[in-house]
């Protein structure tokens, strides 16, 4: 199986977020676009400033039609601890066991450090934006309005 692209069906998943409760991604299908973010570890400086990014625009996202997603290895009781020093109001899922991480090929950089990449999935389940950078933080927010707003168009 190649790597993911534009074009290609999302694959889907269910994980547990911040919360406990179960959110797939079937779950938006039909009624809203999902910028769904892969980011390495919480409390890390990057991921820390990311999710805040994300939560800084989140209404202005869901404005947008669109609900966000974030996705890394940690527990649910991190994921909550996490989500609550950075203010965020959207699911950050657990996928403790790098399934979802590896059904959406997201690559590690320098073969250790969990990749960072964002995907907008329209409401058909269809991917229709990749942006991957560990450096670039501020880019995935910015490609993921950027991208909701060509899908608007």
């Amino acid at each position: 199986m190649g790597k993911l692209s534009v074009g290609d069906k999302a694959p889907d998943f269910t994980l547990q977020d911040q919360h406990g409760n179960s959110v797939s991604l079937h779950d938006f299908a039909g009624s809203k676009n999902v910028v769904l973010y892969f980011y390495p570890k919480d409390f890390t400086a990057g991921c820390t400033a990311e999710t805040k990014s994300f939560s800084n625009v989140h209404e202005q996202i869901r404005g947008m039609g669109a609900e966000i997603l974030g996705i890394s290895t940690a527990t649910i009781a991190t994921h909550k601890e996490f989500a609550d020093s950075c203010g965020a109001s959207f699911s950050l899922l657990a996928d403790d066991e790098g399934k979802v991480r590896k059904l959406y090929e997201v690559q590690p950089s320098m073969w250790l450090i969990p990749g960072r990449t964002t995907f907008v999935v329209d409401k058909d389940g269809v991917i229709r934006h990749v942006f991957n950078s560990q450096t670039n933080i501020g880019g995935h927010v910015a490609e993921a309005i950027k991208a909701l707003k060509a899908m608007a168009s």
